[in-house]
């Protein structure tokens, strides 16, 4: 049980619900925390929890031929297991924490029987998916068409918004996998990116050093994602006008 939660989660989703709603789900939430590598979830698998991002980050993977590429990622704005609001029981990606957190956890069937009881518990995930399928549309687009300095400051970008920090306890063989590219070509970019006084590297970490300098560097790709989960932020936050 969530007897600790006396105050409104951070998770965005659940803060921006109405209290009747919030009330309604609020028995079903559990405090996990989520340790770096552990899968969430499978893809083409049963989804049996849904996870409320509290800190940290989940990384989403589609899977083909031996190959991986993150599609999305998930931060303190949204849910791992959303396809469950689109009437599936089963999950669309691999889902891996990236960055070590915490969450809050509920049980499918417990979810099921809470969007029955308050639809509108529906309606705020289905925003959220919204800006989740224009993140991994964009992500496919990104990879076909910008070049690798473009598509890593997009994805730090990205990243600093789903963790809300701009420290990354994130390695080069991590961003490497990440967006498909050679371990040596992230390297050499990020050792420009610290020439230009973007970012600072440390052991396993990559501190920001001026945020606004990274999203010009970035492609128009971030402006379209960070503005997509804006929106269903602002959405959210209309239906429940006391947040």
């Amino acid at each position: 049980m969530l007897d600790r939660l006396n105050r409104r989660p951070r998770n965005s989703i659940l803060r921006n619900l109405s209290a009747a709603d919030f009330s309604c789900i609020r028995p079903f939430l559990n405090s996990v925390v989520l340790k770096e590598r552990t899968v969430l979830q499978e893809a083409r698998k049963r989804v049996e929890h849904l996870y409320f991002i509290e800190t940290g980050i989940v990384s989403l993977r589609t899977l083909g031929a031996g190959s991986i590429l993150e599609t999305a990622t998930v931060g303190y704005q949204g849910v791992v297991g959303v396809s469950v609001a689109l009437g599936t029981e089963t999950s669309m990606h691999q889902s891996i924490v990236l960055v070590s957190g915490t969450a809050l956890r509920i049980h499918i069937d417990d979810l099921l029987r809470s969007m029955r009881r308050q639809p509108q518990i529906r309606e705020h995930l289905l925003r959220y998916t919204h800006a989740l399928l224009i993140h991994s549309s964009q992500t496919a687009l990104c990879c076909a068409k910008h070049d690798i300095e473009e598509r890593l400051a997009c994805w730090l970008c990205l990243a600093c918004d789903a963790l809300d920090g701009n420290v990354l306890p994130i390695t080069h063989d991590h961003l490497s996998v990440i967006l498909g590219l050679r371990r040596a070509g992230v390297t050499e970019s990020l050792t420009r990116f610290e020439q230009a006084g973007l970012i600072r590297k440390m052991r396993g970490l990559l501190q920001i050093r001026d945020r606004q300098l990274l999203e010009q560097k970035a492609c128009s790709c971030y402006g379209i994602v960070a503005r997509g989960y804006y929106s269903a932020k602002l959405e959210l936050c209309g239906d429940n006008p006391s947040t």
